[in-house]
Formats: C-alpha cells, sequence, structure tokens
C-alpha cells in the first residue's frame, strides 16, 4: 500500500511537470500578449523548478508526510491549468475567433495573482518537506502558505505534523509540543490535527525515539486529541494499542505515567481499545507498576500458583524465574513490564516519591477504566495478584491512590455481581484476596468519614451480596448503620446493597434480611424514607424484602409496616412495575402472618 502512494503522489508532481512543459509549448506559439504570456511562462517555469526539488525530496525521504504535498500540487495544478488556458488563447487564429475569444489585461493580472500565490505555497512546501531545517524557527516552518491564508490553524498543523514526521530529533519534540498547545486551544484544532493525519507521526515518534522527552511529547499529543471516542477509534485504527503498550513495559517512570494516562483515556472512551488492550495484555504491567515496592504476604498457595500459570500462558516466560521474581516481591513478580533491563529499576528506585505516587494513582486509574464493564480485564486483574494489591495500597495509602484503587475494586465487584464464574472463582470465603478487600471495605464504611470513599466501598459489598456467608454479619451490621447516616447519599447507598442481600435472587435471603432487622435497620430506614422520592423508592423495595422474608419480626409489626405498605400510591407503583409487585407480595404476606395464618417459613401463594 506504500509504494502504491508512493506511486500516486509522483504521478500528482509529474502531471505538474507535463503542465508546465504545455505552458511554455503554448507560450511559444502565442502572437498576441507576448510579453504577458512570456511571464506567465516565467513564473510556470519557476513553480516548475521547485516541483522538481519536491520531486527529489520525495524521492529520497522513507517515510514522507504527504498530506500538504497532495492539497499544494492540486492548487498549483488548478492554476497551471487556468494560465495554459489563457495563453493558448493569445495563438494565431482566425479574424472570427478571435472576436468571439476576447482576452484582455485583466484576464492577465488574475492569472499572475494566481500564479504568485502558486509560488508562495511551492516555497512554503519546500521548506516543510525539508527535513533538515529550512527557514523555519528552530527547523520548523512557522509561515502561512497562500493556500490556507484563510486558516492560518491549518498551515502550522501541517508544518508541525511535517516535522514530527520527517524532522530531526530535537525539532520533532518541539513540533510535538506545538501540537500539544494548538490542541489545548479547542475542539476543532484537535479535529484538524487528526484529519490532517497527526496520529500515525505521534504514535512513530513515541515508539521508534529513545528519548524520553519525545516520548512523553507525542503521549501528551495523543492524550489532548483522545477526548473522544471517534478519535480514540482513530489511534487504535493506526495499530496505536500495542505500541502504547510496548513503551508502557520498556520506559522510565515519568513517561510510563504519561501512557498510563493514555490508557486510561482510550478505555474510559470506547470498548474497543477496552479490548484491544485486553488483547495486548496492559493489565500485567499495570499492576506490576503498582505493586512496585509493596511486599504480598498471601499465604495461599494454589492461588499464587495459578497467578504464575496465567501469566506464563499468555507470554511464555519461564515458571521458574517467574515464581523466584513473585516470592521475592510483587514489584518484579512479572519479569517485565516495569524497565527496560536493570537501568530503569535503579532508576525508579532512586526516583522522587511524588513521582512514584503518580505513576500509581496513574495505573489504578486505567486499571479502573479497563475493568469498567469489561469481564476479561476484571479476571487479568485478579489472575495477577491485583486484588490483593489495591486492597493493600486502599489500606496504606490516601488521596487519589486510594480512591482509584477503591473505584477499581467497584468496578470489578460489579462485574462479578452479574457473572458468577468471576464471582466464584475470586472472591471465595477462603480467598486471602477476598478477605482483604472485604476487611478494607468494611474499614471505610466505619471509620473514614468521607461520602466519596464511603459510597463506592458500599456498593461494592452490595456487589458482593451473594458471596458472603449467614455467618458473616459483621457486613450488615456495617451497612445497617450507615442507613441512619447525616448524608442522604450513603444512607439511600446502604439501602441499595442491603436490598442485595436480601433479595429473591440472594440464596440466604431470609438469614439476611433476620440480620438487617436484628441490627436495628427498620427504624433508621423509615426515617429515610420520608427524605425524597428516590430514598423512598429504595427504602420500600428494601422494606419489602424485609416483609417477604421475616414478614413476621416483630420490629415490622412495631413500625406499622403494613400499613405504611398499604398507603403506597398508586402513580408511584405504575413508575416502577417490579415495585409493585414486590408490594403486593409483602402487604399479602403481612397480613398473613398479622392473622395468623401463615406461619414461618410457609412461602408465599400468590
Amino acid at each position: 500500500m506504500m509504494e502504491t502512494r508512493e506511486k500516486l503522489i509522483e504521478e500528482q508532481l509529474s502531471g505538474a511537470i507535463q503542465l508546465v512543459e504545455r505552458v511554455r509549448a503554448a507560450e511559444r506559439d502565442a502572437h498576441s500578449y507576448k510579453f504577458e504570456c512570456s511571464e506567465v511562462w516565467k513564473q510556470a517555469g519557476r513553480i516548475g523548478a521547485m516541483v522538481r526539488s519536491v520531486i527529489r525530496i520525495v524521492s529520497s525521504t522513507p517515510f514522507l508526510y504527504e498530506r500538504p504535498i497532495r492539497c499544494v500540487v492540486a492548487a498549483v495544478c488548478s492554476t497551471l491549468e487556468r494560465a495554459l488556458a489563457l495563453v493558448r488563447k493569445c495563438k494565431h487564429r482566425s479574424v472570427l475567433r478571435r472576436v468571439v475569444t476576447i482576452i484582455n489585461a485583466a484576464d492577465f493580472r488574475k492569472v499572475f495573482s494566481l500564479l504568485e500565490a502558486s509560488v508562495g505555497d511551492m516555497k512554503w512546501l519546500l521548506n516543510v518537506v525539508d527535513a533538515d531545517g529550512g527557514n523555519g524557527v528552530g527547523g520548523i516552518g512557522v509561515s502561512i502558505a497562500p493556500i490556507a491564508s484563510n486558516d492560518p490553524i491549518l498551515s502550522w498543523v501541517w508544518s508541525y505534523i511535517a516535522s514530527v514526521q520527517m524532522g530531526q530529533l530535537p525539532y520533532r519534540i518541539e513540533a510535538a509540543n506545538y501540537l500539544v498547545s494548538i490542541a489545548q486551544d479547542n475542539d476543532r484544532n484537535k479535529r484538524i490535527i487528526a484529519q490532517e493525519g497527526g496520529v500515525p507521526p505521534l504514535l512513530k515518534l513515541m515508539k521508534e525515539s529513545a528519548s524520553p522527552d519525545a516520548q512523553i511529547a507525542a503521549t501528551t499529543a495523543l492524550l489532548h486529541l483522545a477526548d473522544v471516542q471517534e478519535r480514540v477509534r482513530l489511534i487504535a485504527d493506526e495499530l496505536g494499542v500495542p505500541i502504547i503498550v510496548h513503551v508502557l513495559r520498556n520506559s522510565p517512570m515519568r513517561v510510563q505515567t504519561a501512557v498510563t494516562n493514555l490508557v486510561a483515556r482510550m478505555a474510559e472512551l470506547d470498548p474497543f481499545s477496552q479490548e484491544e488492550f485486553a488483547r495486548e495484555h496492559v493489565v500485567r504491567p499495570l499492576v506490576t507498576l503498582l505493586s512496585f515496592e509493596i511486599v504480598m504476604n498471601e499465604n495461599d498457595p494454589k492461588m499464587s500458583i495459578h497467578s504464575l500459570v496465567q501469566i506464563n500462558k499468555e507470554v511464555g516466560e519461564s515458571s521458574t524465574v517467574n515464581a523466584k521474581l513473585h516470592l521475592n516481591s510483587c514489584s518484579s513478580m512479572y519479569g517485565e513490564g516495569s524497565g527496560r533491563g536493570g537501568r530503569h529499576n535503579k532508576d525508579r528506585e532512586n526516583e522522587k516519591p511524588e513521582v512514584k505516587i503518580n505513576l500509581k494513582t496513574s495505573c489504578a486509574e486505567a486499571l479502573r477504566m479497563l475493568a469498567r464493564g469489561n469481564v476479561s480485564n476484571s479476571k487479568r486483574i485478579t489472575e495477577t495478584k491485583g486484588l490483593l494489591c489495591l486492597a493493600k495500597l486502599i489500606e496504606k495509602e490516601k488521596g487519589d491512590l486510594q480512591f482509584n484503587c477503591l473505584m477499581t475494586i467497584m468496578e470489578i465487584t460489579a462485574i462479578a455481581e452479574y457473572n458468577a464464574e468471576l464471582r466464584r472463582a475470586v472472591f471465595k470465603i477462603n480467598s486471602p484476596a477476598a478477605k482483604a478487600v472485604v476487611n478494607q471495605l468494611v474499614r471505610l464504611i466505619e471509620e473514614v468519614d468521607s461520602t466519596l470513599l464511603q459510597i463506592p466501598a458500599i456498593r461494592a459489598l452490595g456487589s458482593l451480596a451473594r458471596t458472603f456467608s449467614a455467618r458473616e454479619t459483621h457486613v450488615i451490621r456495617a451497612l445497617v448503620a450507615r442507613l441512619s447516616h447525616w448524608d442522604h447519599d450513603v444512607a439511600m447507598e446502604a439501602a441499595i446493597a442491603l436490598g442485595k442481600f436480601a433479595c429473591q435472587e440472594n440464596y440466604l435471603n431470609a438469614e439476611h434480611a433476620d440480620s438487617i432487622i436484628k441490627f436495628g435497620g427498620v427504624t433508621p430506614l423509615m426515617k429515610l424514607m420520608r427524605v425524597n422520592e428516590q430514598t423512598r423508592l429504595h427504602g420500600l423495595i428494601l422494606l419489602c424484602h424485609l416483609a417477604i422474608h421475616s414478614g413476621n419480626s416483630e420490629s415490622l409489626e412495631q413500625a406499622r409496616v403494613l400499613t405504611i405498605l398499604e398507603g403506597v400510591q398508586h402513580p408511584m407503583m405504575a413508575q416502577h412495575p417490579d415495585l409493585r409487585e414486590l408490594v403486593l407480595q409483602a402487604t399479602f404476606l403481612l397480613r398473613m402472618y398479622h392473622n395468623g395464618v401463615l406461619g414461618e417459613g410457609q412461602p408465599y401463594v400468590p
């Protein structure tokens, strides 16, 4: 395909040369306006000489940025065709043809103006495609081409992309930073950069350069472009995902921080990119970087072996080497992904603490976006000791790193709620990683007075409701205590989570419902229902589950739950059909219990 493109652009340039020669031939045959025709030829000859210079550059440049060449040469050919048509009219013809074909000086002035603009375009083009620098500032052409005089941004974008593609390394870095500056201005500039082919040169700079400054400049430019799904998909379609993962594995920390930010952005905006990153095993290096300097003391040898086997299946590395690395620390358990050789490892150890924290924060954010709604990435995180690492960071860290780790766990548990295979494999009762996660979630709910942390922790516990046994009442106790929280959003989330413990889909719904009532959940639930319509809805759902599975409870009778359920307004039930069925079922059972017709444990028959 590259050969075809080169052939096409050479044909376009050859067509321009042919037009110049035809203008020359027409000028020789001219019998009127001979001086003007000779001036037209002089300008056309200048254009022809510059086109030949462009042809020499094209033939000697292996990686050519074609976009400005095609646009400028097409405009030049249009001007040459107009000049050729005018000069041909000056050829000796019959009296009748000369009367019909009227030529005046204004026609030549218009053509001279167009030819001057074409000369300026070709001068600008030569400056842009000259990889050695030209007349621009710092080797980058910053002048405005006449063809883009109405839209100067287009000239600058062409110049900068050409420098990134074909320039020397210092100019490539400078041009990439200029693209960042332009992209920051508005969305239109981002769209122009993408449409004019800016993504492939940036990926090329990111991949091939050994300079951290170059990689950061290219990655930052891509990050600014990747703010909508269309441009994220463009990066993925240009085979950007393998390049991004490769740079992530083999770069210093400050480069890895920029790359992980790009991974997070792409995974957040485009499900296709999520899957592409999964195929490239990006989770593995991310977990490695996240767990740097964290010693993992997991006492489950089976899980450790399983994790290593999964890793070896993915990358085909020696299990012996991997096992030794894993036992040393999680920061080196994969044998790669945290630097290129010993030099990066040594640099990493000597990095400033804030650099390490920034990298870990970015890695946690990337894992969160990769796990969101994606089963395969969630599985990979759990298979690489990611859960245990996340739990330890939640315990020890604060701020954005702690929050991102918590949100990653929330995304994984949201997947596990509806994926039985993942739930049974990862969140087993005897799993040290699962225990560590649950302990930290409960600790955040009970000890940390931050709604920002409490809400995702409550949601994660609710997603795991079907994994808890009847004896694990400490989770329910913690959630019930949140029903009376001063923040109504926290209280509502607690009601939603408890509803998942007591719902019909939970095998231990009766035992959990008894525990909720036992820990005094009815009274704060009744108060919560009086706050607003949204809290009333979720409060009613939980109340119905309690009535269905523990309808003979004295607490429910004392709280006059039957009266409340009978007073639920029909508009509310009409908006929520599932609530209507629950209310009917709960009121029926409560009447039966209160009338002594139904005993404990008897089923509901509508």
